[in-house]
């Protein structure tokens, strides 16, 4: 938690900051400047400063002159559906004092403020709309108020429609699934819902004249005998609204199935069948995945992948090769299911596959024939299987484990050419009748690798990095290291409008000297402040042969998070390849900048997907903090920041390197 001091008044204590980042009521003198912060660990490492805790972060500049208030966020009319919110901006001013409601806030010495503040409540329970006001003052020698101004922001927040216990029967129609396009198979089991009054009664009517009762899942154990008791105690505009569920079969909903909802004399009926379209029984439905991207993605192959998740709209699991075939098993609205083998079933775009004609035939794969090439920089395993196959490639230390969904595997010979030791052993093994398991087991940690597809053989080509030549003296020498300054499109801003994409671009640019000093040659995904598209900067990174991927950003918090409890400093990655490069990168920021240490993690990120090297990035502070946005404007902090990035990619080369090669130079 940043702690705020006074220049010109008396400092605040940190209890003092605990309660103005409470939603009660706070009662402070409301100009502050910033000074140290205090929410570092107390076990953080030893820092750059010579001491342990927190890195002392630099006092705010003062900035004198007339109120203007901007609000940086909640954006005026923002939808927030949260009980509390942060809100962050600037008055222009530092000797100003601000009140939202009847809390004062601290202003830091430039003008900029940060507070976490409840959302009043709406005067009427079927209203949406509540209001932020921001009162800011001036005084003089004598505490006679010169100034005035005044902000008032709207915030929206989605109202739940009642559903009460007495009067005619209402039910919320918007909550009715299913809802919406879908093609499922005739024999499966589709989620029926709807939001209705505790003390109704819900079921289907399917297209054959059958009941399927739905149950209440919100409170299962709501009698009768309660739902009467409630009725006649309850207000009539009281929402007493609970979730009926059910599940009925698909080829049951036809477009003479209803959802009904009754109480008493009153019955509700709703259509259910017209969205859901059975796929043919006769036959299987096929089709092959192509990939939208544009930009440098688009002249690559190597490049193009088509993601499928486990859940419509969950996390990338698998990266896909555009070309491949899989059987379409289900489509709901922009997600289409499709079937990687008899085992599982996985989530695609539906405009990253295109279906075959009806009576178009499934893939046969059979793996056999593999071949071991290898090249200077790294080994191919080369695996025939005639189409495409939906595969997984996963990193444990000394190996890779390929697996080849709906793909059987019958190697007669499989020749090692050149006699390279990366590749020490081939193991194979069928764990079900359509998948393979191969396990490339090689002489060095994985380092990084590349899944492609050769078609003049018709194989799948599983391309193994080796480990670069590492001197044990100055480990960065002859490397080639990627420097991404994150953003824009997007971003985070600061209270007195700095955007992330400003402000790393200095630091990326200052860590791509330090680089460079060091002996790496460095290419910058960008060195100006023109946008650069997302799917472009690991393009750009693995075409220079880099052998890191080192992105700079600030962080930020979604809606409803409370600010002062939750920042600190933080490195992300998201293979287990990259995550020693991460914990090392972290350490340095520790030493350099930490203010608190959120540790490293794991996170599906587009830019740190790629696997031909490890990838890390880096979250050195929260933007929206009025000391460390103001940080972020000085050299001296933009250099500590790159600084430990660059110290902790130079040790994590150099424990690479003991390991792989002891203490021996390779250059």
């Amino acid at each position: 938690m940043p702690q705020f001091h006074a220049l010109a008044r008396t400092a605040f204590s940190l209890a003092a900051l605990l309660v103005l980042a409470s939603c009660g009521a706070g009662r402070t003198t409301g100009r502050v400047a910033t000074g140290a912060s205090s929410n570092a660990s107390p076990d953080a490492v030893s820092n750059i400063d010579g001491r342990r805790g927190p890195v002392l972060m630099p006092v705010v500049p003062a900035v004198r002159g007339a109120i203007a208030v901007r609000v940086q966020h909640p954006a005026n009319g923002a939808l927030l559906n949260v009980d509390s919110t942060f809100i962050f901006g600037t008055v222009g001013t530092g000797d100003a004092t601000l009140r939202i409601g009847d809390r004062v806030i601290p202003v830091a010495e430039n003008g900029a403020f940060l507070a976490f503040v409840a959302i009043p409540r709406p005067p009427q329970a079927t209203d949406s709309i509540s209001f932020l006001v921001l009162d800011v003052s001036r005084t003089d020698a004598t505490g006679a108020i010169t100034d005035t101004a005044r902000r008032v922001i709207r915030v929206r927040r989605s109202v739940v429609k009642p559903l009460p216990l007495n009067g005619p029967l209402v039910v919320d129609s918007a909550s009715v699934q299913p809802r919406g396009a879908m093609r499922v198979r005739a024999d499966e089991l589709m989620r029926v819902s709807v939001r209705a009054p505790a003390n109704a009664v819900a079921w289907v009517r399917t297209g054959d004249a059958r009941t399927v009762p739905l149950v209440r899942t919100s409170d299962v154990n709501f009698t009768t005998a309660q739902a009467a008791s409630a009725r006649a105690t309850a207000p009539v505009n009281t929402d007493n609204g609970m979730l009926f569920t059910g599940e009925v079969r698909a080829d049951q909903l036809t477009s003479a199935a209803r959802l009904m909802v009754a109480r008493d004399a009153d019955t509700l009926r709703f259509p259910l069948g017209n969205p859901v379209v059975q796929l043919p029984t006769s036959a299987r439905v096929y089709g092959v995945l192509r990939s939208r991207t544009t930009g440098l993605v688009a002249q690559s192959d190597t490049d193009q992948v088509v993601s499928a998740r486990p859940i419509p709209d969950g996390f990338s699991k698998w990266a896909l090769l555009p070309g491949t075939q899989l059987e379409i098993t289900g489509v709901q609205g922009a997600q289409t299911r499709v079937r990687f083998d008899s085992q599982l079933e996985t989530w695609v775009p539906t405009d990253d596959i295109v279906a075959l004609a009806e009576g178009t035939p499934g893939a046969r794969r059979i793996a056999g024939g593999m071949r071991v090439l290898p090249t200077r920089d790294y080994v191919d395993v080369i695996i025939p299987t005639g189409m495409r196959p939906a595969f997984l490639v996963e990193p444990d230390e000394k190996k890779l484990v390929l697996t080849l969904y709906d793909t059987r595997l019958s190697p007669e010979i499989s020749p090692m050419i050149g006699n390279d030791p990366l590749v020490q052993q081939l193991a194979w093994e069928p764990v079900a009748t359509d998948r393979t398991r191969l396990e490339v087991r090689l002489s060095q940690p994985v380092f990084g690798w590349l899944a492609l597809w050769d078609d003049n053989r018709r194989a799948l080509v599983l391309r193994v990095r080796r480990v670069p030549p590492i001197n044990a003296s100055r480990p960065l020498a002859g490397l080639v290291l990627a420097v991404d300054a994150g953003h824009p499109p997007g971003g985070a801003t600061g209270p007195t409008g700095l955007t992330e994409a400003d402000a790393v671009l200095p630091v990326a640019q200052k860590l791509a000297t330090m680089l460079r000093a060091r002996g790496a040659t460095v290419v910058m995904t960008r060195d100006t402040r023109e946008t650069v598209a997302l799917t472009d900067r690991p393009v750009i990174t693995r075409r220079a042969g880099a052998h890191a991927f080192l992105s700079v950003h600030l962080n930020a918090f979604g809606d409803g998070t409370n600010p002062f409890t939750n920042h600190g400093t933080s490195t992300l990655f998201f293979h287990q390849t990259s995550e020693p490069l991460a914990r090392f990168v972290q350490t340095e920021l520790m030493r350099h900048i930490g203010q608190r240490d959120l540790g490293i993690h794991y996170q599906s990120l587009a830019i740190a997907r790629p696997t031909w090297y490890p990838s890390i990035l880096a979250e050195g502070l929260f933007l929206m903090f009025p000391d460390q946005e103001s940080a972020m404007r000085r050299e001296d902090w933009q250099e500590r920041y790159a600084r430990a990035i660059a110290d902790g990619a130079e040790k994590y080369f150099e424990a690479l390197g003991r390991r792989v090669y002891g203490d021996r130079d390779q250059q």
